[in-house]
């Protein structure tokens, strides 16, 4: 038995909640992402729901079909919740009769259970703040970070995110690479690649997502970093790498060469 009934045709993904982890005042966006992806037959938030500090989950529970799923701390110091949650995943892995995973914590513990999933050949998608570690964030299809995504209530309160400068977007060596590789396995003998082909191969290699930098799409954030000729025909958008300039000689060099004195007789 599943959470809701099935529509024929739709992707649908099991959206789960590490709620001790997680921000209760980004559940709206986070719907909202993944809805771009499919309908969340499954909707769990993971907790000690006597706890105090799940307050604010337990007011959207309701309001979002949320399921709460109760996990009484069974010894100090150890997180309960994150065993049921691996578990009911497992689970419904092995139901089959879901498309993919929405997995929202910031908690690393979870990294070998996304690798799971993605081995069995489903679609992962992350959602954590920005203190994630990097393994948990690698291991996703995508993973988004909720400091990101912004609240349709969310008051401009000078905290809203700024997309990284030109300059910042240069000087990240792993962006930069990771663009480069893309545009390069896709690139015709002009060296010019088209921007989907290069879209689908940054997703293949990790958990890329432009707006993680601040940018709405990856053709805002390839525009800004100024690395790439960009040409745009209708609906078709290609790039390629700026040629590298050539070496000028120095301007000491030139001088010299015009100023220097005839030899005397």
């Amino acid at each position: 038995m599943g959470d809701q009934t099935r529509i024929p045709d739709e992707t649908r993904i099991a959206l789960l909640i590490d709620a001790d982890n997680a921000p209760a005042a980004k559940i709206d966006v986070i719907l909202a992402e993944v809805a771009r992806h499919g309908v969340a037959n499954v909707r769990r938030a993971y907790g000690n729901w006597k706890s105090p500090h799940l307050g604010s989950w337990e007011k959207v529970l309701h309001e979002y079909a949320i399921r709460p799923i109760q996990q009484f701390a069974y010894s100090t110091g150890k997180n309960a919740s994150d065993m049921a949650m691996v578990i009911d995943a497992m689970d419904l892995m092995y139901a089959r009769n879901l498309d993919g995973f929405a997995i929202v914590s910031s908690d690393a513990d979870f990294t070998p259970l996304v690798m799971r999933l993605r081995s069995d050949g489903y679609a992962v998608y992350g959602f954590g703040q920005e203190k994630t570690p990097t393994p948990f964030v690698k291991a996703c299809s995508t993973f988004l970070y909720l400091e990101k995504l912004r609240a349709a209530d969310d008051v401009d309160d000078g905290a809203t995110v700024r997309p990284r400068t030109g300059a910042q977007l240069q000087a990240d060596r792993e962006l930069v690479q990771l663009l480069r590789n893309a545009v390069s396995a896709g690139a015709d003998d002009g060296g010019w690649s088209h921007l989907g082909e290069v879209g689908s191969h940054v997703r293949n290699q990790g958990s890329f997502d432009a707006r993680n930098y601040g940018y709405r799409n990856l053709s805002a954030l390839i525009d800004a970093m100024g690395l790439f000729e960009v040409r745009r025909n209708g609906q078709a958008v290609e790039i390629r790498e700026k040629p590298k300039a050539a070496p000028a000689k120095t301007a000491s060099r030139q001088r010299g060469r015009r100023t220097r004195p005839a030899a005397a007789d």
